[in-house]
């Protein structure tokens, strides 16, 4: 699953994932608030960290300063 476009927009998932994790920290939390399965909250939260975009620390993410300019 591709959280970036090749036009360079975002996902609508990849929307959804960022959007939550303005409340949440961990994938578990931020699945049921995207909306999507656990394994793709996982899969897409390792590209969006390797993009800048989400930072992890000890299973804990957050949005970087440049998550919060893509949303």
């Amino acid at each position: 699953m591709a959280c970036v476009n090749p036009d360079g927009t975002m996902t609508p998932s990849a929307i959804a994932i960022l959007t939550a994790l303005r409340s949440a920290e961990t994938a578990e939390e931020i699945a049921p608030l995207a909306g999507l399965p656990l394994f793709r909250v996982r899969s897409a939260l390792r590209e969006l960290v390797a993009a800048g975009l989400v930072a992890v620390d000890d299973g804990r993410h957050s949005l970087t300063a440049a998550g919060v300019a893509r949303l």
